[in-house]
């Protein structure tokens, strides 16, 4: 069987493997954005005692691979009665995950903000909500942008991790359309493919701007 004979007589099975990859993935984004950017604000106004916790959980989990979180997470809460269902375990830890890397990039993109614009904010006249609403928010939601838009796509792939914890997304839909046609290279190229169909559109609007917002925002009072 070909590629497109494999997608063509299994596509319910890879639609269903993927609207489970997309709601997974959607939980993910809806936790790490709006969990993660508050973080990072306050993290960036109260360092001692947000900032340093934050810094070193994110440290941590740099150093510990994903996986291995996520089996942390699920098993052992399993063993001492606490049997969430696979799907919950998968977005609790993928969330945490996501929740500190956007964290880290809000957190980065305050600190390097250029207090000249501030300054010339308040000599103008403007109050500290007009200068944070009109100059500050629009600068570095434009600086994030690509950053946070490529952490999002790299959590929508980290999200295959789920299918070693019986979660039913893509991958293992995939596994188990192998596993009764053994048709490795065809079933894993389309997999591939459907990623590329789903990722690729949105890499390339990370790409394009980081094209066009690209510069630091410490070179903006070079300008």
């Amino acid at each position: 069987m070909s590629i497109f004979e494999i997608i063509a007589a299994y596509h319910s099975a890879f639609l269903s493997g993927l609207l489970t990859t997309l709601k997974l993935s959607t939980v993910i984004w809806s936790a790490g954005v709006t969990v993660g950017a508050l973080l990072g604000v306050m993290a960036h106004r109260q360092p001692n005692i947000l900032g340093i916790p934050t810094k070193t959980a994110s440290f941590i989990m740099g150093s510990v691979p994903v996986l291995v979180f996520l089996f942390w997470l699920h098993f052992p809460l399993a063993e001492l009665g606490l049997r969430l269902p696979p799907f919950w375990s998968a977005s609790i830890a993928l969330s945490v995950v996501n929740i500190l890397a956007v964290a880290d990039i809000v957190r980065h993109a305050l600190e390097e903000f250029p207090q000249e614009y501030l300054v010339v904010a308040r000599i103008s006249g403007l109050t500290r909500n007009q200068a944070l609403r009109h100059i500050q928010f629009p600068l570095i939601i434009r600086h994030i942008l690509p950053a946070l838009i490529t952490t999002q796509v790299t959590m929508l792939q980290a999200t295959l991790f789920a299918s070693l914890i019986s979660v039913d997304e893509i991958f293992r839909t995939a596994q188990s359309i192998n596993a009764r046609i053994y048709r490795p290279i065809q079933i894993y190229t389309a997999l591939g493919i459907l990623f590329l169909l789903v990722c690729g559109p949105i890499q390339g609007l990370a790409l394009f701007l980081k094209h066009r917002f690209g510069r630091k925002l410490a070179e903006l009072t070079s300008r």
